[in-house]
């Protein structure tokens, strides 16, 4: 059981340092743009309070997409609220939350938030 804890720490920190490198750019690509509305939903499904950085990030990205990206970011963060709400995998969804989800909030960590 720890050793899998420890996977997916180390998992974790490898997917925040790629998404980490895509904030940084100029610009999201499409698949981040989709990711970062994932993170919002399960942000908002586990009641994280202060996504403020998440809600401009993706307001300023979403101007430059076009309509089925921006739909399909819509509907990123309606499938991530509902998992979020799924008892069954909730250590999963809350494992992605803190992972490559933080590069996206500001690199807060967000276990205390729930």
């Amino acid at each position: 059981m720890r050793s899998t804890a420890v996977l997916l720490a180390a998992l974790s920190l490898a997917i925040a340092g790629q998404a980490g490198a895509a904030t940084a750019s100029a610009h999201l690509t499409d698949v981040d743009y989709l990711k970062a509305n994932r993170c919002r939903g399960l942000a908002e499904g586990f009641g994280v309070t202060d996504a403020s950085s998440l809600d401009a990030l993706i307001k300023t990205e979403g101007r430059s997409r076009v309509e089925p990206v921006y739909e399909k970011g819509q509907q990123e963060q309606v499938r991530g609220k509902r998992d979020a709400a799924k008892t069954d995998g909730k250590d999963r969804f809350q494992a992605e939350l803190n992972g490559y989800c933080t590069a996206f909030l500001g690199g807060k960590d967000t276990a205390s938030a729930r």
